[in-house]
């Protein structure tokens, strides 16, 4: 990465810095992902949505007399180690 500075009008600056703070990233950041696009010079990095974890609650388990496990987890850990120890 290449280090520069670049001067920007009041106007615009302030409307960079609005865009960066609602995005979460830096100024920085958003310069970088702008220009990457505007240039088409790579990929540019992909916020994540909740699409992109429709995964999580696909899963079943039997829980058993701990249910739920989420929480006493530390119970069924405890049950799991102990069953192993005994083997």
């Amino acid at each position: 990465m290449k280090r520069t500075q670049i001067q920007l009008d009041e106007r615009t600056y302030e409307a960079l810095r609005r865009r960066a703070f609602k995005k979460g990233c830096s100024i920085s950041a958003l310069v970088r992902e702008l220009l990457a696009h505007s240039l088409k010079t790579g990929k540019t990095k992909k916020r994540p949505s909740i699409k992109d974890f429709a995964f999580i609650g696909a899963g079943r388990s039997r829980q058993g007399r701990l249910s739920p496990v989420s929480e006493r987890h530390d119970e069924a850990l405890e049950e799991a180690l102990m069953k192993e120890h005994r083997r």
